[in-house]
């Protein structure tokens, strides 16, 4: 219902890997980039669903030049 916008350079794959988008999703992860409160755990939304949904950021993050700024 709330959350960041992961189309953002704080997310870029040098800060927030990919990995870090699973364990936020599995386990949860407290507010510290955002307002927003605390995530919890989404145990409904399968490995396979997280997979998509992260290459999808990514996409949308390159398409937008954010990507470039891992290696920055």
């Amino acid at each position: 219902d709330k959350g960041p916008p992961l189309i953002h350079r704080v997310y870029h794959p040098g800060h927030h890997g990919d990995a870090a988008f699973f364990l936020a999703a599995k386990q949860g992860v407290r507010q510290h980039h955002w307002r927003f409160g605390d995530m919890a755990a989404l145990p409904h939304v399968s490995d396979q669903q997280l997979a998509a949904i992260v290459r999808f950021v990514r996409e949308v993050q390159a398409a937008n030049g954010i990507g470039q700024l891992a290696q920055e």
